[in-house]
C-alpha cells in the first residue's frame, strides 16, 4: 500500500498507524490549499516575511530561503509551517497581485485566457470590453440591398452574442 495518494501525494492512514491525527491533519492542511487555489503572487523568489497562515504563493523560479528547491510549486503557509505542493497540468490559481488566474501548463505557469479586461489567445487581447452601439446601414447616392443585408446580419449576430450593443 501507498503512503500517499496518487494526484497530489496526500499521506494516507494505514490500519494500525500511531499518531493517526497528525498524518489526517496533515492531507487536511494540503486539501485546504487545493481546494479552491488562491496564490498572493507568483513573482516571489522567496517568502515576503509576516506572512500568517493560510496564505500561499507560487513560488517563482530561482527559489531561496525556506522556498529553495520549490521553483513553480505552490507554498502554503500553514500554523505548522510552510507546505509544498507541486502543481498538476491544468490548475488553475487566482493570483491577487495581478487580478487574474495562471494556469499550470504542465511545466510554467501561464497567464488564463480569460483576464478582468477580456478573453485572450496567446497573449493577445481578442475579446475586451464591449464597445458602444454600431448603428444599421443608411445613407448613401448608391444603395446595395445584398451588402446591406449582409452587414446587417454581422451586426445582428455580434449584438445577439453581447459583444456590441444594440442600436
Amino acid at each position: 500500500m501507498s503512503d500517499a495518494s496518487d494526484r497530489f501525494a496526500l499521506p494516507l492512514l494505514h490500519a494500525g498507524q500511531a499518531q493517526k491525527e497528525i498524518t489526517h491533519n496533515e492531507a487536511l492542511q494540503l486539501i485546504d490549499m487545493l481546494l479552491h487555489p488562491y496564490a498572493e503572487s507568483a513573482s516571489l523568489t522567496a517568502p515576503p516575511g509576516g506572512e500568517t497562515a493560510g496564505q500561499s504563493w507560487i513560488v517563482a523560479a530561482g527559489a531561496s530561503g525556506a522556498w529553495v528547491g520549490q521553483d513553480g510549486n505552490l507554498a502554503l503557509m500553514t500554523s505548522g509551517g510552510w507546505r509544498f505542493v507541486v502543481p498538476k497540468a491544468g490548475m488553475k490559481v487566482f493570483v491577487a497581485d495581478i487580478g487574474a488566474a495562471s494556469v499550470f501548463d504542465g511545466s510554467v505557469w501561464v497567464a488564463d485566457a480569460v483576464g478582468a479586461d477580456g478573453y485572450y489567445v496567446n497573449g493577445q487581447r481578442i475579446i475586451g470590453a464591449r464597445l458602444s452601439a454600431i448603428g444599421d446601414p443608411s445613407g448613401g447616392s448608391v444603395i446595395d440591398t445584398q451588402s446591406r443585408a449582409a452587414i446587417g446580419s454581422v451586426l445582428t449576430m455580434l449584438r445577439n452574442h453581447g459583444m456590441i450593443d444594440a442600436a
